[in-house]
C-alpha cells in the first residue's frame, strides 16, 4: 500500500441538526434607548456594548435579531421583553 493511500480514508460524520429561532426586537416610538439597552442586557444577556448596537440597529432598520437558540430557552426570554414594553417575537 502507498502513502497516497494509507492518507486517504473514508470519514463518515453524523451531524445532529438543531432548529434554531430568533427573538426578532422591533422598533417603537415609546421606549428610550436606556430601557432597551437594560432590558437587553438584562433578559439575553447582552454586553452594555453589545445592547446598544441592536437598540441602534432597531432604531434605524425597524428591527434586528437580538438572540438566537433553541425555542425552549427563548420562549420566557420574549416574554420578559413583552412584559418590559417591548415589541418582540420568535421567529
Amino acid at each position: 500500500m502507498s502513502i497516497k493511500e494509507k492518507i486517504l480514508e473514508k470519514v463518515s460524520v453524523k451531524e445532529e441538526v438543531v432548529k434554531q429561532n430568533e427573538i426578532v426586537l422591533f422598533n417603537d416610538d415609546v421606549n428610550t434607548f436606556d430601557h432597551v439597552i437594560d432590558t437587553l442586557v438584562d433578559v439575553c444577556e447582552h454586553t452594555p456594548e453589545q445592547a446598544e448596537q441592536c437598540a441602534i440597529l432597531v432604531h434605524y432598520k425597524g428591527k434586528c435579531t437580538v438572540k438566537t437558540g433553541e425555542y425552549a430557552d427563548l420562549k420566557p426570554r420574549c416574554s420578559r421583553l413583552l412584559n418590559a414594553g417591548l415589541s418582540a417575537e420568535i421567529v
